[in-house]
This record gives structure tokens, sequence and C-alpha cells, in this order.
């Protein structure tokens, strides 16, 4: 995607209706991954200002605002502004998240109905958005997986080299048994992300992961399966590539 294209859309996510604005146009894997990374990005800049209003939050929450009044207000996450608020009234964070996954185990129906609406609008930290988030992990290792089997390259995942004792300070999703060609380049590692690539994804998994990669097992290919930037600028020995991954074919090593 180019970055102008990629720009205004992520501009324009600001609430989960912007996401239907575009639904039709944008596939919803890309539309759900964009405003995740966006809203996670904001909470990650913002989360310790909002804790600093904790105090006052549940004081307004106690006299009548709701959860999501408050997470209007405050311009955060209605199940993130839940747990500060249950939090600062005593309620431990293992005790909020059982109450997140189970609203009819609190006491107070009231309150159970204010649980029950922050889970319907958060479609970022609530239990079905985290669901997502894992099958979207799946489903791009699988794809991974069946690009590779259907070529005949073998590799080993995550789960093969740890069963297989080797130990490594990191590993790839699929380590290639043997090095192979990828549009001219030699490649020893898949990996496979269900994030978008856009520069800051690039350059958190570049340093945390692909980097890493290429200092243990040699160069590698990323794929982001529901889109990446153009125009991204590659680490020394790190390749990256969109869905269309699936159109090329690896060769042998000359």
């Amino acid at each position: 995607m180019e970055y102008a294209e990629y720009k205004e859309l992520y501009n324009s996510l600001r609430t989960p209706e912007d996401l239907e604005k575009h639904k039709g146009r944008y596939d919803d894997r890309l539309l759900d991954t964009l405003y995740t990374q966006k809203t996670s990005r904001e909470v990650k800049k913002r989360f310790y200002i909002v804790k600093q209003n904790t105090p006052r939050m549940l004081k307004e929450w106690r006299k009548g605002k709701t959860i999501m009044d408050l997470s209007t207000k405050y311009k955060f996450p209605p199940i993130l502004t839940a747990m500060f608020i249950f939090q600062e009234d005593g309620t431990s964070k293992k005790d909020f998240w059982a109450s997140i996954n189970d609203p009819d185990s609190l006491e107070d129906p009231a309150v159970a109905d204010e649980i029950r609406e922050a889970i319907k609008y958060d479609i970022v930290y609530s239990p079905a958005a985290n669901d997502r988030q894992r099958e979207r992990g799946i489903w791009g290792e699988d794809l991974a997986h069946q690009w590779l089997d259907g070529q005949g390259v073998t590799y080993r995942t995550e789960n093969d080299l740890r069963e297989s004792g080797e130990e490594f300070t990191k590993t790839p999703d699929c380590l290639l048994d043997k090095p192979m060609m990828y549009k001219g380049h030699k490649i020893c590692w898949v990996e496979s992300k269900a994030s978008f690539g856009d520069n800051t994804e690039f350059k958190y998994n570049s340093r945390k992961q692909l980097i890493p990669y290429t200092q243990l097992f040699g160069p590698g290919l990323v794929v982001y399966w529901v889109g990446c930037l153009d125009d991204l600028e590659c680490p020394e020995d790190v390749y990256v590539s969109d869905i269309s991954v699936l159109e090329e074919r690896l060769e042998e090593c000359p």
C-alpha cells in the first residue's frame, strides 16, 4: 500500500463506527488490524496520563457517570477505563479480568450491565477482540505453512525447535531446512505477521525479532498478511512481502 493511501485510511479510523464506512473497499482484517494498532499505540502514549485521573474517575462513576461516559470523556478504551475504576475501588487486576470474561459473576446487576456495554463497544480489548487477534495469527501461520508445503520446502516451526532441544534466544515461525532463493535473494527463514507493516510496526519487529534472526540464522523473509507499506526501509538481509507472496515460488540456491 502506498503511504498516502495508508495515512489517509489510518487517520480516518477514529471510532469503531469508522470501520463500517470503509467496508467493501478494504478487507475486514486490514481495517480491524489498523484500528487495533492505532488504538494500542494511543493507549501507550496516554496510559499514565489517564491513570493519574483514576481517583476523579471513580468519584464521577459513583456519582452516576457510566463507564461509557467516562470512556468518551477521557478518550480511552471502555474496558481499560473500567479497569482503572475497578482497581481504584480496590478490585485486583485478576478479579477484574475475571469479571470481563464473566460479567454475570458481578453481584451488582447495574454494574454487570455497564461491563457488558463496555465489552460490546470495545473492539480492541474485549475477549472477542482477543480471539480475533489470535485467529489472525493462526490464519497467517497457516498461510505460511501452506505456501511452503505447496512447494515442497521443508522447515522447522518454533514448536519443532523447542521439542528438538535446540536452544535459541529467538526463533522464527519457519526455519528452512536449507536456504532458498526468493526473488534473487537467499533466505533461511520465514516470519509470519498478522499485523500491518507500517513504519512503526516494522521498526519494532526489526529491532525485537528480524535483525536478531539474521544474526542467528542468516537472511530471511517477513510476510505481513494483512498488508504493508510499499517503501519500507529494510535492514540488511531482511526482505518483506504481503499476501501477494502466495504468487511467488522459491527456488533452489545455485
